[in-house]
Order: C-alpha cells, then sequence, then structure tokens
C-alpha cells in the first residue's frame, strides 16, 4: 500500500439535540437561536477517516457547508487530527434541500482536487434523509459503499463490511470512493492534546487560522447560483408542525400470569370496547 491517501470527510454542523429550537415563519429551524454541534452520525465518519489515515498514510480534510459559525466544528474536527478544513460559506446555499446540498458539496470537491476516499455519516440530525451521500457519489462519478460499519484496505481496494436487512454484506472496491459510515462503526476517539494545543494556538491567530480552515463561497468553486439554494431545490414543504410534550399517565401491572395481565391491560384501554364491539357483530 502506498502512502499519500487524499481522504476527505463531510460534516456538518446541526441545532444541538439537547436544546429547544424554534421555528422560523417559513417552517424552517431557527438555527439562530439553537445551540449548534457537530452531527452525532459524521463522527463516526470523522473516525473512519482518521483511521485511515493513521493506518495507510495520507491526509484527512473536513468540509462543511454552511453559516459562518459552521467554523466551530471544523475547529473541532482539527483537534481529533484533521490536517485542513474547507467552509463553503455563502448566504445563497439557504434553505438548500438534498440535491442543492451535494451539487455544492460536488463543486467543492471539484474545486479541492481528486479524492481516494470520501467518508459521509450515514444521515443528519436535522434532516434525517440519508440522501447527501449518494448523491455526492452519483454526481461524481463514484462507485459507493452506504452503511459501512467496517473497512481495511488490501493491494489498492477497499474491502467493506455493510449494514444490510437481516445481516450485512462483504464487498470489495476500487478507490477511488465514497463511503456512507454507519453508527455502529467504532465511536470518535477523545481528542488528542496536540490537537487541542493546535486549535487553542490558532484561535488566537486570525492569519494562521486562515492557512488551515479555507472559507470559500460559491464563486470561488464555479458554482451556479441558480442550482444551489432555495432556487436549486425542488422539494417543496407544504406545512410544518410544531409538536408539544405528549401526556398522559402508565399504570404498571406485575405479579400476574400473562392471561391476567393482558385481560388487564384491555380493560383499562379503548381497545377492549372496540373488541367487544367488533365480536358482537
Amino acid at each position: 500500500m502506498s502512502a499519500g491517501l487524499n481522504i476527505y470527510v463531510l460534516v456538518k454542523q446541526v441545532p444541538d439535540t439537547g436544546s429547544k429550537a424554534g421555528l422560523n415563519p417559513d417552517g424552517t429551524i431557527d438555527r439562530a437561536k439553537a445551540k449548534r454541534m457537530l452531527n452525532p452520525f459524521d463522527r463516526f465518519a470523522l473516525q473512519a477517516a482518521l483511521h485511515a489515515k493513521r493506518t495507510y498514510g495520507g491526509k484527512v480534510t473536513a468540509i462543511s457547508m454552511g453559516p459562518p459559525p459552521a467554523v466551530e466544528i471544523l475547529l473541532e474536527t482539527l483537534e481529533h487530527g484533521v490536517d485542513e478544513a474547507y467552509l463553503l460559506s455563502d448566504r445563497r446555499l439557504a434553505a438548500s434541500d438534498t440535491l442543492a446540498t451535494a451539487y455544492a458539496l460536488y463543486k467543492v470537491l471539484n474545486y479541492i482536487g481528486k479524492p481516494d476516499l470520501i467518508f459521509c455519516g450515514l444521515q443528519t440530525t436535522d434532516g434525517d434523509t440519508a440522501q447527501v451521500g449518494p448523491q455526492l457519489a452519483e454526481r461524481l462519478g463514484l462507485p459507493q459503499v452506504t452503511y459501512c460499519e467496517d473497512f481495511h484496505m488490501e493491494d489498492g481496494k477497499v474491502h467493506a463490511r455493510r449494514i444490510i436487512e437481516g445481516g450485512y454484506q462483504k464487498v470489495v472496491a476500487e478507490t477511488p470512493l465514497l463511503l456512507t459510515v454507519a453508527n455502529s462503526y467504532h465511536p470518535l476517539e477523545y481528542k488528542s492534546f496536540r490537537g487541542a494545543w493546535r486549535v487553542r494556538r490558532l484561535a488566537r491567530d486570525q492569519e494562521e487560522m486562515k492557512k488551515f480552515i479555507h472559507s470559500i463561497d460559491l464563486d470561488v468553486v464555479g458554482a451556479d447560483p441558480e442550482r444551489a439554494g432555495l432556487k436549486g431545490s425542488p422539494t417543496i414543504v407544504a406545512w410544518t408542525e410544531k409538536v408539544g410534550e405528549l401526556g398522559g399517565s402508565c399504570t404498571m401491572h406485575e405479579g400476574q400470569s400473562a392471561h391476567e395481565l393482558v385481560g388487564d391491560v384491555l380493560k383499562a384501554s379503548d381497545l377492549n370496547q372496540l373488541l367487544v364491539g367488533s365480536s358482537s357483530k
């Protein structure tokens, strides 16, 4: 195995699932008020990218698309051992659906350079579509391995194990290759002391930070604004609804036979009335 793999990992800043985020009048998440975090699924992709670097040699570049505060998660990736990062930030990207997002990221990858391996999280907690990774692979014309939970490289090929219904599947693929990493992969390791110290130093020197985190926009990567953001998003959200906390009560039944327990549950529910009504017909 020759050294020098060009490894990309795609990460996204999402609203913290532990915080309460409101909605804008148009139904989108009010991201300005929500606390922010690295997408939990991307943590597994980041671990996979760093494992590939440490095991087979090369360089890891993190890529994110989002508003300027998304630089926070790119700094976090540097703390874990990423070599450099790119942030695609442009107001014209607002309200991008998966199609527009995949297009914009495709232009970023073309701008940066040819990859050997691209790692993506399985999905995001704010979208849950699991579509961006596969769409990106299609645009790049690359083979893809989705739901990957383990892999190794041998003779320049990737040997991967991916989750399928009822079990798993082993596949062998040539590089360049895109993989979406399942959350059954190894969890992200702790930040290194060297990485944390490096980021702390960069935070004090903005000019030095620009050498490792590159801020780019649609014009820089040569993207068509008509194919990005709301204009390039064919997805239509008919309406959104805020679901309040569910109320109700819970009754515990124990210490009886299974037949008696089922009878008690039926007596305490509307299901009992439905059963009685259907049996009398």
